[in-house]
């Protein structure tokens, strides 16, 4: 019999508090992707689409939206951390971005669970908080979060399927 290995996130039970979870590969983000994700969600800010206005401003030229950052950066810890092991994101908070990233850097992300606690009213479930933090290839912090989620343990997990 051949044995399966099925690649899942990690459960509330695995996830440790203090520990660095890093993402890989990186992502290098291009113009093609700011341009698509900036008209695809109807952001029409100069500073994502027009060449020639961003370079007289004081980056001197596009920056890429730094909704897409936020996006990649939580999705680049999907697999690790919870791809099938998450019920539901409870929300979002303390985003920053003290540094920008532009087409053609490479964003590397690294996440620490910064608290977790069972849910007192959904039993075989807990709370996991964590902190994204994005860097660019030179190591500088582009893009910073707060996510809080609701997350399986492994036997409930088990005995819900």
């Amino acid at each position: 019999m051949t044995r399966v290995v099925e690649q899942r996130g990690l459960y509330f039970d695995e996830l440790e508090e203090g520990v660095i979870y890093a993402h890989k590969p990186g992502r290098t983000v291009t113009e093609t992707d700011n341009v698509l994700f900036t008209t695809m969600t109807m952001n029409t800010q100069a500073l994502h689409l027009d060449a020639a206005w961003s370079s007289g401003q004081p980056f001197g030229q596009r920056l890429m939206n730094s909704m897409f950052t936020l996006s990649t950066m939580v999705g680049q810890s999907v697999t690790q951390l919870t791809q099938g092991t998450i019920i539901a994101q409870l929300g979002l908070t303390d985003v920053t971005f003290p540094h920008p990233l532009y087409h053609g850097d490479t964003l590397y992300t690294e996440t620490v669970i910064t608290g977790k606690r069972l849910s007192s009213s959904r039993p075989g479930q807990g709370v996991v908080t964590m902190q994204h933090t994005g860097r660019n290839q030179d190591g500088a912090v582009v893009a910073l979060a707060t996510r809080t989620c609701l997350m399986w343990t492994k036997d409930a997990h088990a005995a819900q399927s």
